[in-house]
């Protein structure tokens, strides 16, 4: 849980402070790699902890099964799949097609091109990610604490 604190409060400087005053896509980016770690880091967890607990019998190995294993765990917490569908898209970040509108300035977008749609991440995108995040960090302390 330690370090999945510590990959937030990275992840809330990147978005608070730092995009605060540079207001560019390359922040954006690197707030979403974050997130993408600390997601990652919680599903780790997550898998590990419901092996102990015995509520699946074995870890998959690779982040495609883990995510199948989340959706079976959580397929009741709508909050929950919203964040694991975030972040199959940060998981292609690096590689998707992107259009930087309005850096260096208020209305700064990173426009990514995922699955036939174009996703316009700005501040206030950025906002809502981040309030899903916020509970999807609380679900992961609650399940890891039963």
């Amino acid at each position: 849980m330690e370090e999945i604190i510590q990959e937030k409060i990275s992840a809330d400087h990147l978005l608070y402070v730092s995009l605060k005053y540079t207001k560019t896509c390359d922040v954006i980016t690197n707030l979403i790699i974050r997130w993408r770690k600390m997601i990652e880091t919680s599903i780790d967890e997550i898998i590990k902890h419901a092996k102990k607990k015995k509520k699946i019998s074995s870890i998959p190995s690779n982040p495609i099964k883990k995510i199948e294993q989340i959706k079976k765990l959580f397929k009741k917490d709508k909050n929950f799949l919203e964040v694991i569908e975030m972040y199959e898209m940060f998981r292609k970040i690096e590689e998707l097609r992107k259009e930087r509108i309005g850096e260096f300035r208020k209305n700064v977008n990173l426009r990514i091109f995922y699955r036939g749609k174009e996703i316009n991440v700005n501040l206030e995108q950025l906002k809502i990610y981040a309030d899903k995040l916020e509970k999807f960090i609380n679900t992961t302390k609650q399940f890891l604490l039963r």
